[in-house]
């Protein structure tokens, strides 16, 4: 098993002090940022679940004065092979940086620690969806070397916390990045 200390990154950015580090139980309630995404909160804890059994990784990015400044969860197996296999090709979702920590490098410095880490994990694909509203994304994104190869509607659902069933349609564009 890996250190958590090994899975770890210290950035400057700024002049601004950021630990990326792996999610623990006691984060999960950050992640709602603020009642934000508290509609999430479910899905959060069943992601985190995953991540106790190995299919999925959850990262987040602290300020030096302990304030969530982003997030990310990859899925290294799903049952849709095509988006994560387990052995060569992991999925990007729920990267988020919050609005006053953008245009500083953090999220191209989660992103290249996610890379980094799936790499040495022995992964030679990232896939990721973007919204295709979301130009900002897509520009990080193809910045990184990241490329558009298809569409999707982006039609999915969850169960909120108040236990009603949501439905979201989010067309987004289908990207792909191969490690070195």
């Amino acid at each position: 098993m890996t250190n958590q200390a090994e899975i770890a990154l210290e950035v400057v950015l700024n002049g601004q002090g950021f630990l990326i580090r792996p999610l623990v139980e006691s984060d999960l309630p950050r992640l709602e940022w603020d009642g934000e995404f508290k509609h999430f909160r479910k899905l959060y804890r069943q992601h985190y679940q995953n991540s106790c059994t190995g299919s999925t990784l959850i990262f987040i990015a602290e300020s030096e004065t302990g304030h969530l400044a982003g997030q990310v969860f990859v899925l290294l197996y799903s049952r849709e092979k095509s988006i994560a296999d387990g052995i060569k090709r992991a999925y990007i979702f729920s990267f988020r940086v919050k609005p006053q920590y953008r245009k500083i490098g953090l999220g191209t410095s989660i992103m290249k620690f996610i890379e980094e880490n799936l790499q040495k994990r022995g992964y030679s694909e990232i896939r990721l969806n973007v919204a295709k509203d979301n130009l900002t994304a897509l520009r990080l994104y193809e910045s990184l070397g990241y490329r558009i190869i298809g569409s999707d509607p982006g039609i999915w659902n969850y169960q909120d916390h108040e236990d009603i069933w949501q439905s979201v349609e989010e067309p987004a564009w289908q990207m792909l990045k191969r490690l070195a």
